[in-house]
């Protein structure tokens, strides 16, 4: 069962991946992200390849518990058959990507050999 966004964390980290055949679409989204979303949400980079856990491409957005429905909401209307991962943001990186991961669209397996010492 594929758990769904819940605001129950204090801050969160959203990945939308993409991929080569859907990257204009993912840009599109990024560009209007810092405009649409809340004044001071955070919009990472545009990563053209994997990174840390994530297997494919993404980018990155923050925001906290107080944004959760507004930030979701607008993801959830925008992603156009994109899938998010929506994490909590609690300082155990693993955890944060085992244990506290949800989605909006299809589930990914996340490389968490990153997450070895």
């Amino acid at each position: 069962m594929v758990r769904r966004p819940e605001n129950v964390y204090d801050r969160y980290h959203a990945h939308v991946y993409f991929g080569p055949e859907t990257a204009t679409l993912a840009r599109l989204i990024w560009e209007r992200a810092p405009a649409e979303l809340p004044d001071g949400t955070p919009v990472g980079r545009f990563h053209e390849k994997p990174v840390g856990p994530h297997p494919h491409w993404s980018f990155q957005i923050a925001f906290d518990a107080a944004h959760f429905d507004e930030v979701i909401g607008w993801l959830a209307s925008q992603r156009k058959g994109l899938d998010v991962l929506v994490h909590g943001d609690t300082g155990n990186d693993y955890a944060d990507h085992t244990d506290h991961v949800m989605w909006l669209g299809d589930p990914a397996v996340l490389d968490l050999s990153v997450f070895r010492s």
